[in-house]
């Protein structure tokens, strides 16, 4: 009966003084490279970062493809710096033609929840003509893992008919201070 109702004191304290634990996030880009291996299927027009304020940089890429593809596939990666970037989490292969029609590929859900609202990539194969993602930012209440606070690279290679056509790579900051919440 004691144990129960200490249990209820504690969960009284955590209702009457909520933790707003993404005020105390910084989730934000550092660093975006894009490299097109094949000019002739894809070009890179701009990919930059814009910093609004200290915990908020906005991440812009505009890119074309220049054929129809009915064949896309992505090779994405995480890495956490830890004396260099070391493997993190997870090393998928998506075919994003497949992914698009059905949405059945939970990392892929976490990545793409975070930036669709901020994109025309919202359709299945064919793709050409203009991609664009656009004043996308990072918001951590649409971050549905736990992550230790880092810095990590998402590495995208994006592969049309089984040929690797660029890069992407982006860099950002994930950091959880609990203390300032209170």
């Amino acid at each position: 009966m004691r144990c129960q109702l200490m249990i209820c004191a504690v969960l009284g304290l955590f209702l009457t003084f909520p933790i707003k634990i993404n005020d105390a996030v910084v989730f934000k880009f550092t660093n975006i490279v894009g490299e097109s291996y094949n000019q002739s299927w894809f070009v890179y027009h701009n990919y930059r970062l814009k910093a609004v304020s200290r915990n908020k940089v906005l991440l812009n890429i505009n890119g074309t493809i220049l054929h129809p593809v009915n064949d896309a596939s992505i090779h994405g990666r995480i890495f956490k710096k830890a004396n260099g970037y070391k493997p993190w989490l997870f090393d998928i292969y998506i075919d994003a033609c497949q992914y698009l029609r059905k949405r059945n590929q939970p990392v892929a859900n976490i990545v793409y929840g975070l930036f669709k609202q901020f994109s025309n990539i919202n359709h299945s194969c064919p793709y050409v003509g203009p991609q664009i993602i656009k004043d996308f930012y990072l918001r951590p209440e649409l971050l549905r893992i736990p992550m230790p606070t880092g810095d990590y690279l998402l590495a995208l290679q994006w592969y049309f008919d089984k040929k690797l056509q660029f890069d992407t790579n982006v860099s950002f900051t994930f950091v959880e201070d609990l203390m300032k919440s209170k």
